[in-house]
């Protein structure tokens, strides 16, 4: 076995292994049905008693009780034009919202996503007052006053108003941006004449865990920002935390110094409570076994006030899409700490940042994502070409020693040390490095995995179309040979049976041809195990990518025909003339005379 072959064999099943690894490793995990239904027993439970667990400082209990008693309740709408819903007067509970840029499907008539949902009320935002020596302050039941404005818009604030026994006034001021933050401002104003002690709060709730997707690479669950530390939680580690008697919950606090943010996070969607920059609060993830609450606090510390002081506490909620480039300018503008770390990149953020960056600019100079993708092969292509030159040199160099390297094989028969010494004198002598061949299919790894990544976990390649056919490139390519690609009169095999793995479409079939062809630019290999695997390969990988995103195995096609592109005329230019189409019959011819004998 000659060392070029070696390695490319060495290189190509590497890619080979990784990839059928992470199919392995990273299976979709099935949704365990007792996460799809509320049990009877559950229903009961939610409709007899909220279970909010109202936040309570571990140094005094929390005095505001809670009760289960449904009642008739005024809402205030929430119009703007990216989002519309209402919130409850009942606790200020911001308990509705709809996404109006995004639906569930892409069929005509779809429904826009419903982030929280007033009929559910299994997911929401509310906020709240604790106070010292018993003293009467507003929670999640209380009923508030709008005291100005009638609906909340894009430069139309609300203010909702609650005054207690002793004539203290608690004031919270609600605005909203263009897209999908709202600003709370929690006020207080003690007109008593005694000393009065008092902490706001914000939790966000949701009752019972959601569905999940179950794909090891996606974090679904708490997402949140310790001053500097990112703290992922899956809702199987809430449960997990240590029980807080006080609490009578489990509980993880946080003690925020400077800056942080605390929230659930979904695939596409999320919604997350951010302090003040540069102030000190605590944050809290919380879940209450009781009820089945699984909860995200904001809690401001305590705060004196004499009669006739005021105080004034700001934080923030963001509720909705995770665009990145919307998530960004809130970290700039508002300073709101590592905010972009709220999508999920992954162990290669230093790689799945960059690429979305570049993606995401390709996309603003061509319009299209599918071709973006392509623009952004062609860049990684450009920026390695010349890695990927010293490569193909290389390898016309070890095409062009192939007499020597068969007399020498002649020459050594079955001493296999005198073969290895014979060859390592002529690469010396002729500056060949066989290894070098091997190094840009090493570097596509990485590569190719983080752009998977990218393209999973980013909203702005959900529903994005190519052309023709390819309506959506996070979605696997939809045509199918099994119905010779839409000409026969059935639909191909559902995404989850077992066949839908045979029913390849139109990309990942290119993908598996334009493969083929570059293998065809290397000398056939003498080995007989290396002629079957290199035979195989672009075939297995055609199937394995076959369910993978659309857009990843755009990338692949295209990222296959500029390196034969690239590995053609590098080669040309060394005096090497590659006979593509000769090797190719070449191989057919061989093929078939191996099945005659």
């Amino acid at each position: 076995m000659d060392e070029q072959n070696k390695n490319l064999l060495l290189a190509t099943s590497l890619s080979f292994l990784v990839l059928l690894g992470w199919m392995l490793l990273f299976p979709p995990e099935p949704i365990e049905q007792e996460n799809l239904e509320t049990t009877k027993e559950q229903e009961a439970d939610k409709q007899s008693s909220p279970g909010l667990s109202v936040p309570v400082e571990l140094e005094e209990k929390e005095t505001t009780k809670v009760s289960g008693v449904k009642e008739n309740i005024a809402r205030v709408s929430i119009e703007t034009d990216r989002l519309s819903g209402s919130l409850s007067l009942k606790g200020g509970r911001i308990d509705n919202l709809k996404l109006l840029d995004y639906f569930e499907t892409q069929d005509e008539g779809s429904n826009n996503i419903e982030l929280f949902q007033n009929d559910k009320n299994d997911y929401y935002a509310v906020y709240g007052w604790s106070g010292k020596n018993q003293l009467e302050v507003p929670g999640p039941e209380t009923v508030w006053s709008l005291a100005k404005g009638k609906k909340l818009s894009v430069g139309s604030p609300i203010t909702l108003q609650w005054k207690n026994s002793m004539g203290v006034i608690f004031e919270r001021e609600i605005t909203i941006d263009e897209n999908f933050l709202f600003t709370i401002k929690q006020r207080v104003f003690n007109k008593s004449d005694k000393n009065i002690e008092v902490s706001p709060y914000g939790i966000l709730a949701r009752y019972g865990a959601p569905e999940t997707i179950g794909f090891y690479i996606l974090h679904e669950g708490i997402v949140a920002l310790d001053d500097e530390e990112l703290i992922e939680l899956s809702y199987k580690d809430l449960t997990k935390q240590t029980f807080n008697e006080r609490e009578s919950a489990k509980l993880g606090l946080y003690d925020i110094e400077k800056n942080g943010w605390i929230g659930f996070t979904d695939k596409y969607w999320m919604s997350t409570l951010v302090g003040s920059p540069n102030s000190k609060f605590k944050m809290a993830s919380k879940y209450s076994e009781a009820s089945d609450i699984y909860q995200a606090d904001i809690r401001h510390p305590f705060k004196k006030l004499s009669p006739g002081d005021q105080k004034t506490y700001e934080t923030y909620l963001f509720a909705g899409a995770k665009e990145v480039n919307t998530i960004k300018q809130y970290q700039k503008n508002l300073g709101f700490s590592e905010f972009i770390d709220t999508v999920d990149w992954g162990w290669f953020f230093f790689l799945t940042k960059p690429i979305f960056s570049l993606l995401d600019y390709c996309n603003k100079v061509v319009g299209n994502m599918g071709w973006a993708i392509i623009l952004l092969t062609l860049v990684i292509k450009t920026a390695l070409l010349p890695l990927a030159y010293k490569s193909y040199v290389s390898m016309s160099k070890l095409k062009k020693l192939q007499p020597e390297m068969e007399k020498i094989k002649a020459k050594a028969g079955d001493d296999r040390m005198k073969l290895q010494q014979e060859m390592m004198a002529l690469y010396k002598k002729e500056k060949v490095n066989p290894a070098a061949g091997c190094l840009p299919i090493l570097l596509q790894i990485p590569i190719f995995f983080s752009l998977y990544k990218v393209l999973f976990v980013t909203i702005e390649v959900r529903h994005a179309p190519f052309f023709g056919w390819i309506t959506d490139l996070s979605a696997p390519d939809p045509s199918s040979i099994l119905n010779l690609f839409g000409l026969l009169p059935f639909a191909p095999p559902d995404p989850a049976s077992f066949f839908a793995v045979f029913s390849i479409g139109v990309y990942p079939i290119l993908m598996g041809i334009t493969m083929w062809m570059q293998q065809k630019l290397n000398p056939a290999p003498t080995d007989k195990t290396q002629q079957m695997i290199f035979a195989w390969m672009p075939w297995i990988f055609m199937f394995l990518l076959g369910q993978f995103s659309s857009g990843l195995v755009i990338y692949w096609v295209a990222n296959n025909i500029i390196t034969f592109a690239q590995q053609y005329f590098i080669m040309s230019s060394q005096g090497i003339k590659p006979d593509i189409f000769g090797n190719i019959v070449s191989s057919f011819k061989k093929e078939g005379t191996s099945k005659e004998n």
